[in-house]
């Protein structure tokens, strides 16, 4: 095995870990991670076992992490009886919360879509439910992003031993 073959796997694996991890800690891009990882890895044996063809299927799961992560968010609200204001406040709080760290990724979303439905007055009680469903959806959110996650490393290894 060459240096720059050693070098790849090394980063690949640091990657993949990094990324898998980040598919349940809010603060690191997960996905990308794992994608990256798992392209070195292709990358280290000049691509004779996982080609473009794969590649191509695990940047599409790779973005469909943050489709299931945005749906289920969604529908945690309509579930708990949220309005589209709740879902909408829900998004936008997720979107602001990004910039303030941790806590407002985490905070960001449930606050918003409290807000949402208290702008529509609905009652405390209302509200917090809608909140409460977008904790659930975010909790079911993180589950389909692992699962995807876990996919998309069963695919390589796949692909990479058979």
């Amino acid at each position: 095995m060459s240096d720059q073959a050693l070098i790849l796997w090394i980063a690949g694996a640091i990657l993949t870990v990094t990324g898998l991890a980040g598919m349940l800690l809010p603060f690191v891009p997960g996905a990308p991670f794992l994608f990256l990882g798992l392209l070195f890895g292709a990358w280290a044996e000049g691509f004779r076992y996982v080609g473009l063809g794969t590649l191509l299927i695990l940047a599409g799961m790779a973005a469909l992490t943050y489709l299931v992560e945005f749906v289920a968010s969604i529908l945690g609200v309509k579930k708990y009886g949220g309005s589209r204001r709740a879902i909408m406040g829900a998004a936008l709080g997720g979107l602001v919360g990004i910039f303030l760290g941790v806590p407002g990724i985490l905070l960001g979303p449930l606050v918003g879509a409290v807000l949402g439905e208290l702008s529509l007055q609905r009652s405390l009680d209302q509200a917090a439910r809608a909140g409460f469903g977008t904790v659930v959806g975010m909790a079911v959110g993180v589950a389909g992003k692992l699962a995807i996650g876990i996919a998309m490393l069963g695919l390589f290894l796949l692909v990479r031993l058979f």
